[in-house]
Order: structure tokens, then C-alpha cells, then sequence
């Protein structure tokens, strides 16, 4: 009996690029020796994504997409596939072909040889900016330096995980989902390849400044609160500024020596103090948020349909 092989792929938007992922897919799980079976996860999408889902699915038995009631997140896309598949091994990536399909049997015969979570690695991105590349080594840096787990440099959700490694993940239900960190906590017997990311196929990336900082912060602090991370970003402004106001004072005082007498103790002394109790304020929120959204155990996702062949 042939083993069972998943894919998972979350959706988001992405009308443009579904036909010539799925050609794409096929073609090359075709070849393998292999049964296989493609699970989308419509994220919400506002587009025509969840009507060509459709009509694939009516095409290929092989295929099943879920579709979510509203815009949960990548995450969770991709943890609602894993809670779904069937396979012996488990791979999932994303449908914008930045995730090249032509590495799948690699990643397959890595897995054949013992290894129970095969993860890829950005080397690099052909269409990325200088901006996203810095910022994206900086952020691994920091992680790693407060991180008890060791998140890969360039590491992607484009990975294949045998079953037991899929059975294990399915224990973490924490509402705030960082599944590189995740996964990397896991154990297992754990291999890396690397890769170097194609422009998009078509269409925009879904993760705009705001949504990328969002998830660098629940990297770190595993949730994400919003009013509460406000306090955080009032407190860096803040501390930033009185940085800004202590050189004045200092200038006032030793250029042109026309400070007031405890002037400048008093006032760098508040300035800089009141920025740093902000910034803690707003750490020991993150981490209140966190408790308080993992108490109310709300569901993960909710799914509005499943789409499989009629």
C-alpha cells in the first residue's frame, strides 16, 4: 500500500495564483510514488479564492478546502491543515509559489531516510527588499538571544513533518501561534534545506508593516494584544524622546550654562524614568494579554465549509 503524503496550503487572497499553483503541485506529486492529498485553507479571503477553490475540488477528488468564517491568520491556517491531514508525512507551504513545488521531492526523500521534520531555509528571496533583509537578520538575532528555543535563521513555514512529528504539534493549543518556534520545540530528528525564494507568482504579499511587526511580537512573546501593545509603543516613543530632551538638557547646562539650579537632575530624571516604567508596563501587559486570551479558551479557528468533491 502506497504511503499517504498531505499538502497543506493556506489561502489569502490569492484568485491569481491558485491555477498555476495546483498545475504546479500536481505535476510534481504526480511523479512521486506516492497517494497525495491537497488541503487549502481559505483564510477569509474576500476575493474570488473560496469559488476556485471550489472548482478544483469539484475537479480532483483528491483535493478538499476548508474556509474559514473570517481572516483567523496565516497561523492558524496552517495549524487548521495540520489538525486535518491524513498523511504519513505532512507538508505544508504557501500558495503564492515563493515555496518552490519542484523542491517537494526532496523534501520527500529526506523524509524517507529517517528524518522526521524536513524544514527549508530561505537563503534568499529574489524580489526582497534591503529593508525586509536587515530587518529580517535583526529579528532572528533578537529571538534567538531571548529565546529558549533556537528559531533557524530564514526558516519558513514551508516544511515537511512525518506523522509522529504532526501527532505532537497537535498537543500545542495555545491561542497565539508562533509555528516556527513551535515547531523548533518539538524535537524529532530535524534536517534543513535551503532554498532561494522566487518572486511571487502573482499578486501582492498579505503582510504589510503592521501585520509583520504583529508577528515578530508574538515571536517573542507568543501573543499578540493590541491595546496593550500600545502602552509598549507609547513607551519606546517616550524613551526615545526623553533620550532627545536629556541632550538638550545637558547642552543647556554645560554649552550654554543657562540652567536653572536642579533643573536638569530633576528633569532628565523623570523623562527617562517615566519612558522605561512604560516600556515595562507595557512587557508585563503582553504577557497579561496572553494569560487572559489562553483563560477564555475560545476556538482556534471556525470553519464556515468544507469543500469536497460532490
Amino acid at each position: 500500500m502506497k504511503k499517504l503524503v498531505s499538502v497543506v496550503v493556506p489561502m489569502f487572497n490569492e484568485q491569481d495564483n491558485i491555477n498555476e499553483f495546483y498545475k504546479r503541485i500536481t505535476e510534481v506529486m504526480s511523479a512521486l510514488p506516492y497517494e497525495y492529498e491537497l488541503i487549502f485553507v481559505d483564510d477569509g479571503s474576500k476575493d474570488r479564492t473560496a469559488l476556485l477553490l471550489n472548482e478544483l475540488v469539484q475537479k480532483d477528488s483528491r483535493v478538499q478546502a476548508y474556509l474559514f468564517s473570517r481572516n483567523f491568520g496565516h497561523q492558524l491556517a496552517l495549524t487548521c491543515g495540520l489538525d486535518r491531514a491524513a498523511g504519513d508525512a505532512v507538508i505544508t507551504m504557501d500558495g503564492d509559489l515563493q515555496h518552490p513545488p519542484e523542491l517537494l521531492p526532496q523534501l520527500v526523500q529526506l523524509w524517507e531516510e529517517g528524518n522526521e521534520i524536513v524544514q527549508t531555509v530561505r537563503k534568499s528571496t529574489e524580489d526582497a527588499s534591503f529593508f525586509k533583509n536587515i530587518t529580517s537578520f535583526v529579528y532572528y538575532k533578537m529571538i534567538n538571544a531571548v529565546s529558549k528555543v533556537h528559531i533557524t535563521p530564514g526558516g519558513s513555514d514551508f516544511r515537511l513533518m512525518d506523522r509522529h512529528a504532526v501527532e505532537a504539534f497537535r498537543l500545542y493549543r495555545e491561542r497565539a501561534r508562533f509555528v516556527r518556534g513551535m515547531i523548533n520545540n518539538l524535537g524529532f530528528k530535524y534536517v534543513t534545506v535551503e532554498f532561494v525564494a522566487p518572486p511571487r507568482f502573482a499578486g501582492t504579499s498579505k503582510y504589510n508593516f503592521r501585520k509583520m511587526l504583529h508577528f515578530a511580537l508574538d515571536g517573542i512573546t507568543a501573543f499578540s494584544n493590541v491595546p496593550l501593545r500600545w502602552a509598549f509603543y507609547a513607551g519606546l516613543f517616550f524613551g526615545f524622546g526623553s533620550i532627545l530632551l536629556l541632550l538638550h538638557v545637558i547642552y543647556v547646562k554645560y554649552v550654554i550654562q543657562d540652567a536653572v539650579p536642579g533643573w536638569t537632575t530633576l528633569t532628565a530624571s523623570v523623562l527617562f524614568l517615566g519612558g522605561i516604567q512604560l516600556v515595562g508596563i507595557g512587557i508585563v501587559g503582553e504577557y497579561v494579554g496572553r494569560v487572559f486570551e489562553e483563560v477564555k479558551q475560545r476556538p482556534l479557528y471556525i470553519i464556515s465549509e468544507h469543500l469536497v468533491k460532490k
